[in-house]
């Protein structure tokens, strides 16, 4: 449930401040202080569930430890996965979801449909990651 703004200032919605300035909104909070609204800007906080972000969290956590034993860095995927890179990601997208696929008619698999939804979060991240990389040139 999401709290009233409200409860946390007290937000006043204005045309024009003082004559003259150009018109839009602002808020004036009850310290004086005024910000513009946050229409038009991208909601991060309405768009991400907690719940999902910190089941990924745990699932990439978990998944640092390398078969060595050794721990490796949290970003390091974003390295990619080298010159295989989107065929590595879609064939693991494939049986993550081939996993979740089971789970929705009811066949148990062996890590759970946590496990599998995650596991097609982090594919679909390490593709779009390396996608957008290259096509923007970073």
């Amino acid at each position: 449930m999401r709290l009233p703004i409200g409860i946390f200032y007290n937000e006043i919605m204005f045309d024009n401040i003082e004559e003259g300035e150009e018109m839009g909104k602002i808020r004036k909070f009850n310290t004086g202080a005024a910000r513009d609204t946050d229409e038009g800007k991208i909601d991060y906080e309405g768009f991400l569930s907690p719940l999902v972000l910190e089941a990924y969290g745990n699932y990439m956590n978990k998944h640092r430890v390398q078969v060595n034993g050794k721990l490796r860095e949290s970003d390091n995927w974003q390295k990619g996965f080298g010159k295989d890179h989107f065929k590595v990601c879609i064939k693991s997208l494939w049986r993550h979801f081939f996993d979740l696929w089971k789970e929705h008619r009811g066949i148990s698999t062996k890590d759970g449909i946590v496990s599998a939804l995650m596991g097609c979060l982090f594919n679909v991240m390490a593709y779009a990651h390396q996608y957008l990389k290259e096509k923007s040139d970073i």
